[in-house]
């Protein structure tokens, strides 16, 4: 990759901006558990993270010195979700993301409620949700399953392909070209890995799906930025048991925005919408204005991710108050010691 140019990798005058002087920029494009893989003009380089590997993500750019990753540049758009299993952290997917790709299948995997949290996870992270139907050659009519997807939002593009099929597959390249990348997000099974080998020229193993179930076995173990046949990149990510949300209110906020417009009406600010008298949210469900299963979708997402970010939020807060008291512990036992 000796021929890349900083504007081949998506550099531009954002990160521009950031670069301090001796620093020299990357993108990165591996995670390991202690250092990064980053692209360069001069090829791959290998950077240790002193901040930690988990303080970056791939596609982030970096300002290296001295053969590190000094420091992480702001990024034009993210994806983030809560750490799966108990852990009360945030988890880096991937970063400078042009497009989000939430792939589905025809078959028992596709599930409107969780393209929702998908897309509001786009819509947060200032990407555009672009969802990818796969095994199109499965079924007689793909129609119902696009409809249900582009009734998520307007602002959702939806299209139905065979991933096996080559040239289906580069219908997908519009959205990888020079100074783009597209991500890919889904369950294991639903032919990410088969898309990534599609427009990278890749040849990644690939698993089939449990025929009992539709679920898929993993293939992607990590996530890595590929450059992708039509000059643009691709991060390609393990299939997610667990969709957490976390600080994507604004994404939830844009997603439902019926919803929210109806709340702005409420006669009182703080109004639960249950059984207050001037409620525009039941008043719109009585009339028919408002379907009661999108009201419950709502709440259910908007009190995770409230819940989540406030359990966050605390997490960080008790995380600064210890390293304060840890630092204050250390020059009080210098003091003493040079006493």
């Amino acid at each position: 990759m000796t021929d890349l140019t900083l504007s081949d990798l998506g550099w531009s005058e954002h990160f521009a901006r950031q670069l301090e002087e001796g620093d020299a920029p990357a993108r990165v494009a591996e995670i390991h558990r202690t250092l990064l893989v980053a692209l360069t003009p001069d090829g791959p380089v290998k950077l240790l993270a002193p901040s930690g590997a988990g303080s970056f993500a791939v596609g982030d750019w970096v300002g290296m010195q001295g053969g590190a990753a000094r420091v992480r540049l702001a990024p034009r758009s993210q994806i983030a979700r809560k750490a799966a299993g108990h852990t009360v952290s945030r988890q880096l997917v991937a970063a400078n993301v042009d497009t989000l790709g939430i792939v589905t299948s025809c078959n028992d995997d596709f599930n409107p409620a969780r393209l929702e949290r998908y897309v509001a996870l786009a819509m947060a992270g200032d990407c555009l949700p672009l969802v990818i139907v796969t095994k199109s050659d499965m079924v007689e009519d793909v129609s119902p399953y696009l409809a249900q997807a582009r009734a998520i939002s307007p602002l959702v593009v939806a299209m139905a392909l065979n991933a096996r099929d080559i040239d289906d597959a580069a219908r997908l390249e519009p959205w990888c070209k020079p100074g783009q990348t597209l991500a890919l997000v889904g369950s294991s099974g639903v032919g990410k890995t088969t898309l990534q080998n599609a427009l990278t020229g890749g040849a990644e193993a690939t698993a089939g799906i449990r025929e009992d179930d539709a679920k898929g076995r993993h293939t992607t173990t990590h996530r890595a930025l590929r450059r992708c046949r039509a000059g643009g990149w691709l991060i390609d990510t393990p299939g997610m048991r667990e969709l957490q949300l976390t600080d994507t209110a604004e994404g939830i906020e844009e997603l439902f925005d019926d919803v929210t417009d109806l709340v702005a009406q409420c006669r009182f600010s703080d109004c639960a919408h249950e059984t207050e008298p001037g409620c525009a949210v039941r008043a719109a469900v009585k009339a028919g204005d408002l379907d009661p299963e999108r009201l419950a979708r709502w709440r259910k997402l908007e009190a995770e991710d409230r819940r989540n970010s406030e359990t966050l939020a605390e997490g960080r807060a008790r995380g600064r108050s210890f390293t304060k008291h840890i630092k204050s512990t250390q020059r009080g036992a210098r003091r003493r010691k040079g006493g």
